[in-house]
């Protein structure tokens, strides 16, 4: 199949040499040559489906002799493992043309998007829209993706038995991950919450709902953390998605974590309040979600999208959390796509090294580079409980992702439409779906 490099072979084991890679995102014996800024040089070995070796250059330019490789000088183009996308919403995807935002307000997102779940949410309009999301995603090299799924009744019903067909339909492509998303009101429902806890264990899921400021908050965290601890299900909330620095909720989390004695993981989505709060006040915070082994994923393209909007007004805030603290804090933090083409945000492809790239320059995650390519990859791979995804290692799968940019700022400063993705060691197909063909949803 032609790449845009060379023609790697159907079958049998070849070598990508001078290749450059993220050097948070290897695991080797090897000691790589530096390549600057967080960056490494090697050859990589392919077979049977697996990366054989991660060696330094060794100047092979047509073939390996001794060990009879198709050998594919990379001319220093980057190499990176395949993508871990950990927070999407894949059942609201690609609504826009039949529920788009007239404001582009979070208050109008949340009213556009129920209006058309009650009236359109069908098995099959759901299906259609998780598997063109699910396209586009692999289509980037994304392998393996977490998704909400809006679980209020009777939405639930219809949503994650969809969610497990198409986990089974892409299997070998994706790994897929459900989470719960519903609210407060009808987290206080003793029926609802036992059936929505028994439905998320039935379908191997993660338990979840969209924390707030309110009375019952605590004993719906209390509640929801021994259902989890009782199922084995681990949580992930979505917090503080506001610019309001009176909305807490990731302490209350952290707390209850602490309170509850909770062992699985938890990971908590935006957090954006927490970078509106005095200092202090964020730091005491942090130190708590440290101590409760809580990890945190930024949305910043969507919150960049609907925060601090209104009309004829330039936005001062950027939406994002205070990443940089939390991970000198030990916090585990990552980034990811969120919503992509409905009343969330009108954007997006879930391409995360398009999210990458614009976290980079929002967050400045530069200057040093230094760890940060594990947001997308290695981070989240770990907090999703596959650690062997998000690295590239002897062993591993060969399921990578290649680029002609050598360096980062060749890798960020254009979107990388000709990469190409390995699939066990072969390129996939990366024609991206055409939108037309959603039409007759609309």
């Amino acid at each position: 199949m032609q790449t845009g490099f060379a023609t790697i072979p159907a079958t049998g084991p070849y070598r990508l040499a001078n290749a450059t890679l993220p050097a948070a995102l290897v695991d080797t014996a090897s000691d790589l040559p530096a390549s600057g800024d967080g960056l490494v040089r090697a050859d990589i070995e392919i077979g049977d489906a697996r990366i054989a070796t991660v060696s330094p250059p060794d100047g092979h330019q047509n073939s390996d002799k001794s060990t009879k490789h198709v050998v594919f000088d990379l001319d220093g183009g980057m190499v990176w493992p395949g993508f871990v996308d950990m927070h999407t919403h894949i059942d609201k995807g690609h609504i826009w043309p039949r529920a788009a935002n007239p404001d582009g307000t979070f208050d109008r997102a949340l009213e556009t998007v129920r209006a058309d779940s009650q009236a359109n949410w069908s098995a099959k309009d759901v299906a259609r829209r998780m598997d063109f999301s699910l396209r586009c995603a692999h289509a980037h090299g994304t392998v393996l993706l977490r998704t909400h799924l809006d679980s209020i009744a009777p939405q639930h019903r219809i949503s994650w038995p969809v969610f497990d067909e198409m986990r089974a339909k892409w299997a070998g492509r994706i790994d897929l991950q459900a989470v719960s998303l519903f609210t407060i009101e009808s987290a206080v429902d003793p029926a609802y919450v036992a059936e929505i806890t028994a439905m998320v264990s039935r379908y191997s899921g993660v338990l979840g709902f969209v924390t707030y400021m309110d009375a019952a908050l605590d004993t719906v965290l209390d509640t929801l953390m021994r259902a989890a601890a009782d199922h084995r299900l681990d949580l992930d909330f979505h917090v503080d998605e506001t610019q309001d620095p009176g909305s807490r909720t990731l302490r209350h989390i952290a707390e209850a974590a602490l309170r509850n004695r909770f062992d699985g993981r938890i990971v908590a989505g935006h957090c954006c309040s927490l970078a509106r709060q005095p200092d202090d006040e964020a730091r005491r915070t942090i130190d708590l979600v440290a101590e409760a082994g809580i990890a945190v994923v930024s949305l910043p393209m969507c919150n960049l999208y609907l925060q601090d909007r209104q009309s004829g007004r330039t936005p001062r805030s950027r939406g994002t959390t205070l990443l940089h603290e939390l991970r000198a804090a030990g916090v585990p933090v990552a980034v990811a796509s969120d919503n992509t083409r409905d009343p969330f945000y009108a954007y997006g492809d879930l391409d995360i090294m398009e999210v990458f790239r614009e976290s980079v320059r929002i967050g400045h995650l530069d200057h040093p580079f230094a760890n940060w390519p594990k947001t997308i990859a290695a981070t989240p791979a770990d907090v999703l409980r596959h650690p062997e995804r998000g690295m590239i290692r002897p062993g591993g799968a060969a399921d990578l992702v290649l680029f002609r940019a050598r360096t980062w700022t060749e890798l960020l400063a254009r979107p990388q439409s000709d990469r190409t993705v390995l699939r066990a060691g072969r390129p996939i197909d990366r024609t991206l779906p055409d939108y037309r063909e959603l039409d007759d949803l609309f």
